[in-house]
């Protein structure tokens, strides 16, 4: 008797289906614009996709942004200028890759466009550049929208990639003020943008609160890091509500304004 091989018949099935959707509607990579191959499986590329590449060590001890080989000395030296000039409120960062080429396509589309199935794999980039972080924490934090800017957009693109990596998510910051896009603004100015815009999430209780945060480690993630004005915003109000450790976890580093 014949036995029915479902793994099989899926894929054969979504090989056909992709096929004609390449044929029919011919969608193009949100990267490069070229006919995909497999709209099924992501709306970029796989040729963008393999264009990423991790940020090559050596890397920041305390922040992750890439260091000139020549740094790596001693532990004082393996700190970035920026880093040890202003020590940042996270105790440790990583990103995936750097904010260019194909990855700011992708990014844009997942955040501006709401692609949001591009969660999956940015996360899968995200947890291989963030081993390190993640194999002893407590949780994820997802940096927080204004709830009106959340409503506007429809979902939250921190929330979503912080789903992918592992820990169990917990929603422990709010953002209380509004404030306008980081985009374009200085690192002083960035650092005054977001003072005070965040709180302990108000929908948790104190008790709640100390169960989760309290002498934990906690990992925040966010889609794209400049400055890193916001998320140690963000940490800063986690170690004032007892976490041990705050580390940080982003899908891109972007390169701060001059």
């Amino acid at each position: 008797m014949w036995r029915l091989n479902t793994g099989a018949t899926r894929d054969g099935l979504r090989a056909v289906c992709d096929a004609l959707l390449s044929v029919t509607l011919a969608p193009r990579c949100i990267a490069c614009t070229r006919t995909l191959d497999s709209p099924l499986g992501s709306p970029a590329c796989s040729e963008c996709w393999s264009s990423i590449r991790s940020l090559a060590p050596p890397l920041c001890l305390r922040c992750g942004d890439p260091l000139p080989s020549w740094r790596v000395l001693s532990v004082e030296l393996a700190r970035c200028p920026q880093c040890r000039r202003r020590p940042p409120v996270i105790d440790q960062g990583r990103s995936a890759g750097d904010y260019d080429g194909a990855l700011r396509h992708i990014i844009h589309a997942f955040k501006y466009d709401k692609r949001r199935t591009l969660a999956a794999r940015l996360g899968r980039m995200m947890a291989d550049a963030g081993a390190t972080l993640l194999h002893d924490a407590d949780c994820v934090v997802p940096v927080p929208l204004h709830p009106w800017r959340h409503f506007s957009r429809g979902f939250n693109q921190a929330a979503d990639l912080a789903a992918t990596l592992g820990p169990p998510v917990v929603s422990a910051v709010w953002r209380q003020r509004f404030t306008r896009p980081q985009t374009g603004l200085l690192a002083v100015a960035r650092r005054r943008n977001v003072r005070d815009a965040f709180r302990i999430c108000p929908l948790l209780t104190r008790r709640r609160v100390d169960t989760l945060v309290r002498d934990r480690i906690v990992v925040l993630v966010d889609d794209v890091k400049t400055t890193g004005a916001t998320l140690d915003a963000c940490a800063r109000v986690l170690k004032d509500a007892g976490a041990r450790e705050v580390r940080a976890l982003t899908a891109a580093r972007a390169a701060a304004p001059r």
